[in-house]
């Protein structure tokens, strides 16, 4: 890959970065309008699901392999774990938490790989690994405790920790099975159709749960939604696979680090949420882990 490729590779890699971070803001700004986690999730996922459906056809004409009955049940359980129930969590989560300690636990995934893989795996925890938990979850404190200073009601924010929490547990079990199949049939073929699988679940949820007419919002209810699958869900997947496919995935992996700033900036920017020493030096002390166990 020449330099042309290798800066392109980088741009897309920074523009997913910057993407997924904005996540958690349009759900801030969203929630303004009165509109609850199920239905934002619903419109969200409406707006997504044919652009990650075409996403999976052309994918699978890169393909000579065809799915069987097992494939499928591997996509809808991936797409049920890893981006329906991790994606729902963190909607709820973010009723109770700020923008930025949501990003930064989150961020806390590679780490319950690593403690889901000694357990249910055997694999080794290294002194490395060790450090860079201890550091992550320092962070953590930090930050909670900026929280916990700002909002004054412990019960709430430690209900959107606990949360977000299980959305970050949700997405590393979904790594973990991700590396079942991916193997087989490619990784873009895999996000598209686990994806087009959740997108059909978090709507079979709002139909379960909450009346058609609860579809009628603020036109800027909408307008957030489309934002969110187009520059938050869509366009992310899409720029880090190719991001990925120029560069590699080490170098990408290390672009992810800026997510947590770029939302906590944004969250001081955009939702006047209260920066403090305290929740800065957490976020230092989680990228600063997650860089632990990136490195080589």
């Amino acid at each position: 890959m020449g330099q042309g490729g290798s800066r392109v590779g980088l741009l897309f890699a920074l523009a997913g970065a910057v993407g997924f971070s904005f996540k958690a803001i349009l759900v801030k700004l969203a929630y303004r309008y009165g509109v609850d986690a199920e239905t934002l999730l619903a419109l969200r996922m409406v707006f997504a699901l044919p652009f990650f459906l075409a996403m999976g056809v052309a994918a699978g004409h890169r393909t000579a392999r065809r799915l069987d009955g097992r494939d499928w049940l591997w996509m809808a359980g991936l797409g049920f774990v890893g981006y329906y129930l991790a994606s729902y969590l963190d909607f709820l989560g973010l009723n109770y938490i700020s923008a930025g300690l949501e990003r930064l636990i989150l961020f806390l995934y590679p780490t319950l790989v690593i403690v889901l893989s000694a357990l249910f795996l055997g694999k080794p925890v290294t002194r490395r690994a060790v450090a860079a938990l201890g550091l992550c979850y320092l962070g953590i404190a930090l930050a909670l405790g900026h929280d916990l200073k700002i909002a004054g009601e412990a019960g709430t924010v430690l209900l959107g920790s606990v949360l977000v929490f299980g959305s970050a547990l949700a997405y590393a079990l979904y790594l973990m099975g991700n590396g079942e199949v991916v193997g087989r049939l490619g990784s873009m073929r895999v996000t598209a159709l686990a994806t087009s699988f959740a997108c059909l679940f978090c709507i079979a949820q709002f139909l379960l749960l909450r009346p058609v007419a609860a579809l009628a919002q603020p036109w800027p209810v909408y307008g957030l939604s489309l934002a969110m699958a187009l520059f938050s869900t869509v366009a992310p997947v899409w720029l880090v696979s190719e991001a990925i496919r120029r560069l590699g995935a080490g170098p990408v992996s290390l672009t992810g680090t800026l997510g947590p700033v770029i939302t906590i900036f944004l969250g001081w920017l955009l939702l006047d949420e209260t920066l403090g020493a305290s929740q800065i030096a957490g976020a230092a002390l989680v990228i600063g882990g997650v860089l632990v166990m990136a490195r080589r």
